[in-house]
């Protein structure tokens, strides 16, 4: 089964696709470095490299702005839309490789995913619903969990969101407990699946797939052609797999943080 979209396409918007949450530092100079606010763990992500510079030059580069930033990680993120690509000078400096995702996209309008019984999944819309997705995100991304006034905000985001129909979150229950959470964002055409998290607990009994289901009812209602998401082949890939979804490619990650120090 192939996706609307051409597979270049797919690719290309994979690269240009990076999370910007709340409150984050972003700079995109030679590539895509965003810095994350301490609740959601800290840290600089790069990706999307488009520079002139050539690798060395571009990582020494990203290095510095992190120092500037006082951040003390470094992750960045490598595929094939790059330019030029970083992945030998990283593996020359020893960075270490500590993840990879692999890109997946289906049609919209493929065969609809069926549920077992007794899993619901809604969009975001209240701050108990809110609290649900709060309460897995911190267990399953170790994330600080959000006060009274930040989950008031993030009700904001969200429901600014719904309102302009740029994306949403879903909650899965099983036995009306929240197990489940993911969002998507409309964009150009796609439905950028993210976030996805379950709670160990319930792993295994269809709430993803819930999850996944809503998503792409609401991306179908506002207008997006193709589904893509980011899966680790040891968690996601498997389910993305047996609800139509096709392997389009790879992103892996490479870890600089014992480089980001100044030499003595």
């Amino acid at each position: 089964m192939s996706a609307v979209h051409s597979a270049d396409e797919i690719l290309r918007h994979a690269a240009e696709w990076a999370w910007l949450p709340r409150n984050a530092d972003l700079s995109q100079e030679n590539l895509q470095l965003v810095r994350y606010p301490q609740r959601l763990g800290g840290g600089v992500r790069g990706s999307r490299v488009d520079s002139i510079l050539d690798p060395g030059e571009i990582i020494d580069f990203a290095i510095g702005r992190v120092r500037e930033w006082e951040a003390t990680r470094l992750t960045i993120w490598v595929g094939d839309a790059d330019s030029p690509n970083l992945e030998d000078e990283l593996r020359r400096r020893g960075a270490v490789h500590d993840d990879t995702v692999t890109i997946f996209a289906r049609p919209i309008d493929a065969d609809e995913i069926r549920l077992p019984v007794g899993v619901a999944a809604e969009i975001v819309r209240s701050l108990e619903h809110v609290r649900g997705v709060d309460t897995i995100n911190v267990s399953v991304w170790q994330q600080t969990a959000l006060d009274e006034a930040g989950l008031r905000d993030e009700l904001k985001e969200v429901s600014d969101e719904l309102r302009s129909g740029a994306g949403a979150r879903v909650l899965a229950t099983l036995d009306g407990r929240a197990a489940s959470t993911g969002g998507v964002t409309i964009v150009d055409g796609f439905a950028r699946l993210w976030g996805a998290a379950t709670l160990e607990g319930f792993r295994g009994r269809g709430t993803y797939r819930a999850v996944l289901a809503e998503r792409l009812r609401y991306a179908a209602a506002h207008g997006a052609r193709t589904a893509i998401v980011k899966g680790r082949v040891a968690t996601s890939a498997p389910i993305l797999e047996r609800c139509g979804f096709v392997r389009y490619g790879e992103e892996r990650a490479y870890r600089l943080d014992a480089l980001i120090e100044p030499a003595e």
